[in-house]
């Protein structure tokens, strides 16, 4: 068995910090649009609003790190393994002796799979969250940028998908944490930072 550090304090931290944030948001989300009531209507709203700024702070740092470290190359597309790992999650994962395909580096952590979804969650769901989530909080102030012909309903409707689409992505997310072999060993490694290699 060899143990590599693959995800540093702040990935660590950041990580965390952004799940933690979202669910947050998730949740006060659908008390919002009436799906339950546990704060009520005013205060979800104002929680809503304080994590979606906490969220915003935090992505703008992780994306000056990103850029600084160097790390931002982890989330580049990639072909490489590609079929392997989709054979391996679509046959071999229900195979009591399967080997995943990818190993995780610390030079290389996500497979082609997790850098598609990784990309399109940082590239297009999260900026199509803070655009119409921004837009929606400054709805009064539409008619100075040109914006009052714009149906609420539309901003609301695309803030909602977007905010779906990011449940879908958790869910999905939170599944797969789980398909490693030992079963804990993805969560264990975004905890500790350390990747243990049983292959």
């Amino acid at each position: 068995m060899t143990r590599d550090m693959v995800f540093s304090r702040f990935e660590r931290f950041w990580h965390w910090s952004q799940a933690a944030l979202i669910i947050h948001l998730i949740m006060t989300g659908f008390e919002v649009n009436g799906a339950y009531e546990f704060y009520g209507y005013e205060r979800a709203a104002e929680l809503h609003r304080f994590n979606a700024w906490l969220l915003l702070g935090l992505s703008v740092f992780a994306i000056f790190w990103h850029f600084i470290s160097g790390e931002w190359k982890q989330y580049i597309p990639t072909t490489d393994k590609m079929r392997a790992v989709l054979r391996y999650y679509t046959l071999d994962i229900f195979k009591k002796d399967s080997v995943h395909p990818f190993k995780m580096t610390p030079l290389v952590k996500h497979n082609p799979l997790q850098r598609i979804a990784y990309s399109a969650f940082n590239l297009m769901i999260l900026p199509i969250i803070w655009v119409s989530g921004l837009l929606y909080m400054y709805y009064n102030d539409w008619p100075d940028i040109g914006m009052e012909n714009v149906p609420l309903a539309l901003v609301a409707g695309i803030h909602t998908a977007a905010g779906f689409a990011m449940l879908v992505f958790l869910i999905v997310h939170v599944y797969m944490i789980f398909t490693g072999k030992p079963l804990m060993r993805y969560l264990k490694a975004m905890i500790t930072g350390y990747e243990d290699s049983h292959d």
